[in-house]
């Protein structure tokens, strides 16, 4: 009465009814599984097996009437083969399972290195990229030797346009303080006038 009256209070949590199965742990128990697939998809499994099954039809067989423990028919035989048969079937799809979720694993994590290594690949493109063009907008030597060269040769004509033009002023200088004019005979130089005229004062 009173472990009725127990069970009917609503403060208390009921305890679990029904048969508890022992848990299994699924990854020892996957290990063993493919142990076992693995050793019978072997030619050894197959060898032995085969030498087992030819002793047992030699004994029933040829064994005196009185030590034949499966006589023909072998009756205990097939129930044997039976059981093998029935537990390596789920034995070898439990460990095809584990198998197929590994080469998941396996393309997921193929396919993330993948996407990594494109994402590098680009990135070291455009760097390169970005590079090239950077690189052809900075002066090359032969290019800075070359404006080095017109810069002195101009830099020379130059030099020798103010000669001229200094040889021409004192030889005017002479001239007047000897009481002559201009000599006409001299032809004046283009190259002097141009550059009297880029002296000369605008306005």
């Amino acid at each position: 009465m009173a472990d009725q009256r127990r069970a009917e209070r609503l403060d208390q949590p009921r305890e679990p009814r029904g048969v508890r199965l022992p848990r299994v742990d699924q990854e020892t128990f996957g290990r063993w599984s493919e142990g076992i697939a693995r050793g019978m998809g072997t030619a050894n499994f197959i060898v032995y097996m085969t030498l087992v099954i030819g002793a047992w039809f030699a004994w029933n067989t040829l064994a005196p009437p009185s030590w034949r423990f499966d006589p023909y028919t072998f009756t205990f035989l097939t129930l044997i083969l039976s059981i093998q048969a029935s537990y390596a079937a789920p034995l070898i799809l439990l460990a095809q399972n584990r198998q197929s979720d590994r080469d998941r694993i396996a393309l997921e994590e193929d396919r993330r290195r993948a996407t990594m290594q494109k994402a590098e690949t680009e990135y070291l493109a455009r760097e390169i990229a970005a590079l090239r063009i950077a690189l052809g907008e900075v002066a090359t030597r032969d290019f800075v030797r070359s404006e080095l060269t017109r810069l002195a040769e101009e830099l020379d004509e130059a030099a020798q346009r103010r000669l001229r033009l200094e040889r021409r002023q004192q030889e005017g200088r002479e001239v007047r303080r000897h009481g002559g004019g201009e000599p006409l005979d001299e032809p004046h130089d283009d190259l002097d006038g141009d550059y009297a005229r880029d002296r000369r004062p605008e306005g």
